[in-house]
């Protein structure tokens, strides 16, 4: 039967019913090459260029030809600026495609099959962005997705061999773990993946790394500026090693599965050092764990490195060089706190200055600081080890949360007694700060007379320099942002992300966008007659404080973030 006329199975895909249409394959002959597919569960595609019927070129011109999709040739393709992150390594391997680029809400990815439409449902879902295919060449296809998945597959390699060239440092502890016990998860396969996935993780500057076990399945992801992505899925066998290998060089115990812990590990690798924190947390199908990256040298990045602007820089320097006072730092987890108040440490870190800190826990190791941490089950918690500090002849004390009105008390009292006191709040913004602590049972007077200056704080994804591109915003978008008519004078124009090779979808690391509130006699006054945290906030803009959103605006401004950034970040 002459192949026009011959009418393909309905159960063929559709690539191979365009080339039946296209007299490129008989009816018999693609349904061959469909079963040989399904018996060896790969793509009919792969199944085609396996049995030679047709050259990857042939096959490219004639599904653009038929499918009116453009073609492209990757030999001219960057690879280095691909832009990697958009989408999951699992969809890029599972679906043969290879992201290019992306613009708006459309994603323009390379394929050898743009009929596959499981493909174009799973990526729409997984990005929320509109697929749109360019047809490729399946053998340099598929040649980059294995050189970009290279190292993934190093890092199961390490699985069966491989060699490095660092060691993971184990700190002292009170009950050191069994020498047999050590033995025992020191299989050394699980140890060249752990130090593989430490390594990357430091390497792609994660915050966070989180091992997860499920009932079939067992995956790793990587916090990178703000965003989990998922990295490998690891054999599910060697989750109960690895969470003991993790364990052990936490000095927890290895015995215990049924309640949560917390420990800490370092990693040496070259002449850098880098602390971890660990938690474990008991789930349906194994322990869960959590491990922080705590990067010393973010506390020495210096101040300008943060985002401050320079008049938000200016009241914080001035308030921190004060010989006595408390500074606020405020904001939810995550957001930057911790790395705000170890920055200003590190700038009073002098050898003429006694700083202690108390944390639960410390993450910051700064060499010249009295640490300590809060020890519950020891009585040692924030109250104890404040009395404490007042004894040992500190200039600057920093607490790392007021919790209760315990600690708010005895903190304000070194405060007014000659002492710098910084600490941090969990509240939206820095005016409700005030308001907090008079819910907690602070008097009035000690708040007026003590805290000196508030900052809340965010972190917004920065934009990458390579790729990003103008964005043309309509003006009543701009204006319902929160610009003023006067904002909109068109000396300045708003960037969006786009994404290439070297970044996040469009973003590369991360900056904060602050408010900046010195307590000054008008709000004291305001304190001291029970005003609301609406009436502190009025009064702080007319002395020229900038609140979350206009800071964050003013990042946009400076092409610095995307609009889009500042709106999630600040839209309580």
């Amino acid at each position: 039967m002459d192949t026009l006329t011959e009418a393909p199975s309905s159960a063929l895909s559709g690539v191979a019913r365009v080339l039946v249409h296209g007299g490129k394959l008989k009816v018999q002959r693609a349904e061959e090459l469909a079963a040989a597919a399904r018996e060896k569960r790969t793509s009919f595609v792969a199944a085609l260029m396996e049995a030679g019927d047709l050259t990857p070129s042939a096959l490219a011109h004639s599904l653009s030809t038929a499918l009116s999709v453009p073609l492209l040739d990757l030999d001219a393709v960057d690879a280095q600026r691909l832009p990697r992150s958009i989408l999951d390594a699992k969809l890029i391997g599972q679906y043969r495609v290879l992201p290019l680029s992306k613009r708006g809400s459309r994603l323009f990815l390379a394929c050898a099959d743009p009929t596959d439409q499981e493909a174009t449902e799973r990526i729409k879902f997984a990005t929320q962005l509109a697929p749109e295919w360019v047809l490729v060449e399946h053998d340099k296809l598929s040649r980059l997705i294995d050189a970009q998945a290279a190292p993934a597959a190093q890092a199961l390699e390490a699985i069966s061999g491989g060699e490095f060239d660092f060691e993971v440092a184990e700190e002292d502890a009170t009950q050191p773990a069994p020498t047999e016990v050590v033995s025992e998860v020191e299989d050394a396969p699980v140890v060249r993946f752990l130090q593989k996935m430490l390594v990357d993780a430091i390497n792609m500057r994660a915050s966070d790394l989180h091992f997860e076990p499920y009932e079939f399945n067992y995956r790793v992801r990587f916090r990178v500026d703000g965003e989990l992505r998922e990295i490998t899925q690891p054999p599910i066998a060697i989750k109960d090693k690895l969470a003991s290998r993790i364990k052990v060089i936490s000095r927890l115990d290895i015995s215990e599965k049924r309640v949560p812990q917390d420990g800490r590990m370092k990693l040496r690798f070259g002449n850098r050092s880098v602390d971890f924190r660990v938690s474990t947390l008991p789930t349906l199908f194994g322990e869960k764990i959590v491990i922080r990256i705590l990067d010393s040298s973010s506390a020495k990045l210096g101040i300008e490195a943060l985002g401050y602007e320079p008049m938000e820089k200016d009241r914080l320097m001035a308030a921190i060089h004060r010989p006595y006072g408390m500074v606020l730092v405020t904001g939810p987890t995550g957001s930057g706190k911790t790395v705000s108040l170890y920055t200003c440490l590190n700038i009073l870190n002098q050898p003429g200055v006694n700083i202690s800190t108390v944390e639960d826990p410390a993450e910051i190791n700064l060499p010249g600081i009295n640490q300590v941490n809060v020890n519950d089950k020891a009585g040692l918690n924030f109250a104890t080890a404040l009395k404490a500090f007042l004894r040992q002849d500190p200039d600057v004390i920093m607490v790392g949360e007021i919790r209760d009105l315990e600690t708010a008390d005895i903190a304000i009292k070194a405060a007014q007694t000659g002492h710098l006191v910084m600490s941090t709040l969990h509240t939206n913004d820095a005016p409700s700060t005030l308001t907090r602590l008079l819910n907690m049972g602070v008097a009035p007077f000690n708040i007026a007379s003590s805290v000196l200056l508030i900052t809340a704080q965010r972190l917004v994804r920065r934009l990458c320099e390579n790729c990003k591109q103008p964005a043309d915003y309509p003006r009543p978008a701009l204006l319902k942002a929160g610009y003023a008519e006067s904002d909109l004078d068109g000396s300045w124009m708003p960037y969006r992300a786009v994404g290439c090779g070297s970044c996040n979808n469009g973003y590369k690391g991360r900056v904060g966008v602050y408010q900046v509130m010195p307590v000054t006699e008008d709000i004291q006054r305001i304190i001291l007659a029970l005003g609301s945290a609406i009436d502190i906030a009025a009064q702080a803009q007319k002395e020229g404080v900038r609140d979350l959103r206009q800071s964050g605006l003013l990042k946009v401004r400076l092409g610095v973030t995307s609009l889009e950034e500042v709106i999630a970040a600040t839209n309580e």
